[in-house]
């Protein structure tokens, strides 16, 4: 066996997926905890490997990306212990096949580069990418394919828990749709605001961007929606064209792809 490891260091977790070809096998999430250390990490790694019978010697190319600096030498190091091998790192350098229009390259998240390779590779541009996690994030790439850059906004667990932290009244609540748009409760009131008010910025910010794209292109536009939390949101709108929750995971392959 041929595995391809692939890592996304985020915010809330670390997902990690081995890849046989162009299949994911396994998908494991570890919690990114700022404090674990690599012997740590690499217990638990060794562990879900071992769960999912997956033989550490059959891994033989790794790629990553990360939007945590301070969870990147851990992870790298604990990779380079167990598999013996250079990680590709998403960042400087690397080839991603897609020209970056943003102001400072640098300044992209690697996550956000590893979204556009795999819509594109997988949906072709024009297209907009709609990534909800800890962070709602836009993304806009244009025919070419050319990064354009795009928008960023609090999620929705984020809001959620800043309005409990800071209101006296107000709890935490269930992060449901409920069934009308008025709600009845102090609950119910929460939980239209969260949903329903998240709903309409993304189905807003959607309509605000494409209007930004080449006139020729606007039509051709296709919306494509990953993250963890897409699945509040997903059935609550058809604005989007395409469901890739493992989109991350498939940019992390076909850039490691490219890059060997």
């Amino acid at each position: 066996m041929n595995y391809l490891l692939v890592a996304d260091i985020g915010n809330t977790n670390i997902t990690i997926g081995i890849f046989s070809n162009k299949k994911i096998v396994s998908i494991w999430r570890i919690s990114s905890n700022l404090n674990q250390t690599v012997d740590e990490f690499s217990l638990k790694l060794s562990s879900l490997f071992e769960s999912d019978g997956i033989e550490i010697s059959e891994i033989h190319n790794v790629s990553l990306c990360s939007v945590v600096p301070n969870l990147t030498e851990t992870v790298v190091i604990s990779l380079k212990k167990l598999t013996k091998l250079d990680p590709i790192i998403v960042g400087s350098g690397i080839k991603t096949g897609i020209s970056i229009k943003y102001d400072r390259t640098q300044d992209v998240g690697t996550d956000r580069i590893a979204d556009a390779v795999a819509a594109h590779n997988i949906y072709g541009a024009p297209l907009i990418i709609v990534d909800i996690g800890t962070a709602i994030v836009f993304d806009a790439i244009f025919q070419g394919p050319t990064y354009m850059g795009g928008a960023i906004s609090p999620g929705i667990q984020i809001s959620a828990e800043a309005m409990y932290k800071q209101t006296s009244q107000l709890r935490k609540v269930e992060l449901k749709s409920p069934k009308f748009a008025i709600g009845k409760t102090t609950i119910e009131s929460m939980q239209s605001g969260f949903l329903y008010g998240f709903v309409d910025m993304i189905e807003g910010m959607v309509k605000r961007i494409k209007n930004e794209f080449p006139e020729k292109q606007r039509e051709l536009v296709k919306v494509v929606v990953t993250g963890g939390l897409s699945h509040l949101i997903i059935p609550n709108t058809n604005i989007f064209d395409e469901i890739d929750p493992d989109l991350t995971l498939h940019g992390l392959r076909i850039i490691s792809e490219i890059n060997t």
